[in-house]
C-alpha cells in the first residue's frame, strides 16, 4: 500500500522518515519528493507498506504525530494513474 506523508520537516531524510514508520510494520520503500532544479525537500514523501494492515495502523497512529517541531499529515495515496475513457 502506497501512504502519502505531508508536513514533514526539511531537514529529515528518507532513512529517518523509514525508521518511524519501521516500528509500526515492514517498509519497502521510501521516497521524498524533492524540487528537480534545487534538489531540496518539498515537505512530503510516499511510503510503500506491503502489509496493508500495518500500513493502516500506521496511518491511524501517525496522522497528526508531531515530528521534528511539525505534524506529520499522514493517508492512503490515490493513484495518479489516468483512467481511459470508451469511446
Amino acid at each position: 500500500m502506497t501512504i502519502y506523508v505531508g508536513n514533514i520537516n526539511y531537514s529529515l531524510g528518507e532513512a529517518e522518515i523509514q525508521k518511524i514508520f519501521e516500528v509500526l510494520g515492514a517498509v519497502e520503500s521510501v521516497k521524498i519528493i524533492r524540487d528537480k532544479r534545487t534538489g531540496r525537500s518539498k515537505g512530503f514523501a510516499f511510503i510503500e507498506m506491503p502489509n496493508k494492515k500495518e500500513a493502516m495502523e500506521a496511518i491511524k497512529t501517525l496522522d497528526g504525530k508531531e515530528v521534528a517541531g511539525r505534524n506529520l499529515r499522514v493517508l492512503k495515496a490515490h493513484s495518479t494513474k489516468k483512467v481511459k475513457e470508451d469511446a
